[in-house]
């Protein structure tokens, strides 16, 4: 009877990667485990970007057409820190800018964003330059083609990672590897586009993202493609009879694709005077991912709110959720043109 091979275990961070003795001597093969599992770190074990459970603080991110949806100047800065009970937690932060100008016919953006993946073993930073282009249908509806580009740098941290040549069989890593690390850094230029039609109450768009699929490989170059993300998100703008613009209701949904990777988010915000809050469900490959909580308060042109994702599956109890922070400061401008439509992304 043959015997079961033993295997030796690759370590990344904190997670084991086992591989056969027999292919511990190929170090080019170590390597592309190692990138295999580096990809999955960086893309929080689903091969996707990181993802903002509070959307409507951070639209730019969500489609390149809402770029001077709000038609003053509008700052917003996003906070995440998700599962970090968890060692190699995922921590995301943006920045992003915003106006209407209408001598452009439309808005400008700019969004950059930092990700630092598996404790700092992968980190991505990212800057975009953002247009949108504002086109009245009709009397009740507008159009908005938005356009992004962007470059976006990748960087590991070699010094993290731990070799098969490194284990004693006994005492575990405590030798010195002989593996010589390749580049560090990967920079892409990258490029994306969305689509957004409004009316006072109701808004639906469609976005691509990563439409020259950047090759983000630090050794294979033929096999790490970002794949394309598909977005498709509507929502509406409900005013409660009796109240004005005081109390307000936001249903909205949103539709994602990333290679074989499909989730689905919808829920609801409310807002009454300065305080607002939201109840959210993440369904993500058919199964239960999250339920989301949300809370905030505005207070002049500061908005702040926080958010928490409990977790629905079985890394519930270990993962210790997802937090959010954010931030937005939602500055005052002179009148713009009659024509242009009031701002269609939830502004509380």
């Amino acid at each position: 009877m043959k015997k079961n091979t033993p295997q030796t275990p690759v370590k990344l961070s904190n997670l084991e990667l086992f591989i056969p003795p027999s292919k511990i001597a190929s170090r080019s093969r170590i390597l592309s485990y190692l990138l295999l599992l580096i990809a999955t770190l960086a893309s929080e074990a689903n091969g996707q970007d990181p993802q903002f459970t509070q959307f409507f603080t951070n639209p730019l991110y969500l489609n390149p057409a809402f770029a001077g949806t709000y038609k003053c100047p509008r700052l917003a800065m996003n906070y995440r820190n998700e599962w970090p009970a968890l060692s190699g937690t995922f921590v995301t932060t943006s920045v992003a800018f915003d106006k209407h100008i209408r001598d452009l016919e439309g808005g400008i953006g700019i969004l950059i964003m930092s990700d630092r993946a598996g404790g700092g073993t992968l980190n991505t930073v990212s800057g975009n330059l953002l247009y949108s282009y504002f086109k009245e249908l009709n009397r009740f509806w507008a159009l908005k083609a938005g356009f992004q580009v962007g470059y976006i740098q990748k960087k590991v941290d070699w010094e993290k990672l731990t070799f098969g040549d490194m284990i004693d069989p006994r005492y575990g890593f405590i030798y010195e590897t002989a593996e010589t690390a390749s580049s560090d850094t990967k920079g892409n230029l990258d490029i994306s586009s969305g689509i957004l039609v409004f009316s006072k109450k109701l808004f639906g768009g469609f976005a691509v993202h990563h439409l020259t699929r950047p090759n983000e490989g630090f050794i294979d170059q033929d096999k790490a493609q970002l794949p394309m993300k598909f977005t498709v998100h509507a929502g509406s703008v409900i005013l409660i009879d009796g109240y004005g613009e005081d109390f307000k209701i936001s249903p909205n949904i949103i539709y994602q694709q990333q290679q074989d990777f499909r989730q689905l988010n919808f829920g609801c915000y409310l807002k009454r005077g300065p305080l607002y809050g939201g109840l959210w469900y993440r369904q993500a490959e058919g199964t239960s991912d999250s339920f989301i909580l949300l809370t905030g308060l505005q207070m002049g042109v500061v908005q702040m709110g926080y958010s928490y994702d409990v977790t629905l599956s079985r890394l519930s109890n270990a993962s210790g959720g997802s937090h959010e922070l954010s931030m937005v400061l939602l500055f005052d401008c002179r009148p713009t043109s009659p024509k242009y439509r009031p701002e269609v992304c939830p502004v509380w």
